[in-house]
């Protein structure tokens, strides 16, 4: 089972490509892989209340969804409106999942 860390930057409205982004980290979850997605900068905004249906199938079948702290501050998004399921990371804790031996990083 290989273990991947997507890492998404750009938030719902900048187009399908975000969307397609995330059913691609659900169909890898329902492969059997280990799947981590974070959001960084623009792409937190998706990860709160009213997000996108994606994120929570991504859930469902078992994945995670990591939300920047850092970035999430800087939008004043309030951490109580975040998506359950979902948690706040911050990047050292990121750096050390792609440093782990078998993890792949693919960032959109």
């Amino acid at each position: 089972m290989d273990e991947y860390l997507l890492i998404e930057s750009q938030g719902p409205w900048g187009g399908p490509g975000a969307d397609r982004f995330v059913a691609d980290a659900t169909r890898l979850r329902r492969a059997g892989h280990r799947v981590a997605l974070f959001l960084v900068e623009n792409g937190t905004s998706a990860a709160f209340t009213g997000a996108d249906e994606a994120l929570r199938e991504l859930l469902e079948a078992g994945g995670q969804v990591w939300v920047d702290a850092f970035s999430t501050t800087h939008r004043a998004f309030a951490p109580d409106r975040l998506l359950p399921g979902a948690r706040l990371v911050d990047m050292d804790e990121v750096a050390g999942k792609l440093l782990e031996p078998g993890v792949r990083g693919v960032w959109h």
